[in-house]
């Protein structure tokens, strides 16, 4: 986890470029998580930590013409790549740190955020603001294409009990920032945590 923006924007800068190149068969397990928020048309939702936007023409799909689609995201070059991908045809992109969004309160119905916890310098307030910004009873929508295992393994290393996004941990958190989880799942193809916005 980083506590540092700029770690954060040098990080995905520097891999922006060819972002999707490098995970390319990611798009229906994108989809198949969208589809699990049960957005309806006309629903306000965020894409947040959006990177190249890969989220986006699945959520547009999901809330038809009429709904709202906003990506937000701290890298200039990430959305800079869902431009030249056309992904801003599918939603709003917004350059904006998830800490303080620029957005009104209780103004969304969901929000779907793709690998996006490891990366919370401060996750219990950052679950807080997105709170913030979702009614009561909306939804959000913790997601990576792969599981912890996997992950990890990508990566090198070996799940530990401290990982943030172990069940035992995620639960509590999300508890204190203003969420009741209501669904986890942890396999090898997808994590996806959904909860509820509580209040």
């Amino acid at each position: 986890m980083s506590d540092d923006h700029t770690h954060v924007q040098e990080f995905f800068t520097a891999r922006a470029a060819d972002w999707d190149a490098r995970f390319p068969d990611d798009g229906p397990v994108y989809a198949t998580a969208v589809a699990e928020l049960g957005l309806r048309a006309g629903d306000r939702v965020l894409d947040a930590g959006c990177g190249t936007g890969r989220a986006l023409p699945p959520l547009r799909t999901a809330v038809g013409p009429s709904g709202v689609v906003l990506g937000a995201d701290l890298t200039p070059a990430m959305l800079e790549a869902a431009v030249r991908a056309g992904r801003d045809r599918d939603g709003q992109l917004l350059l904006a740190d998830v800490a303080r969004l620029p957005l009104c309160t209780e103004s969304l119905d969901a929000v779907f955020a793709a690998g996006l916890i490891a990366h919370l310098p401060t996750p219990a307030e950052n679950l807080r603001e997105l709170a913030r910004v979702v009614r009561p009873g909306g939804i959000l929508a913790l997601f990576h294409p792969i599981g912890r295992a996997a992950l990890a393994a990508r990566h090198g290393r070996q799940i530990t009990p401290d990982d943030l996004r172990a069940e035992a941990n995620l639960g509590p958190l999300l508890a204190g920032s203003g969420w009741r989880m209501t669904s986890y799942v942890d396999e090898d193809t997808r994590f996806l945590v959904l909860a509820e916005r509580v209040g």
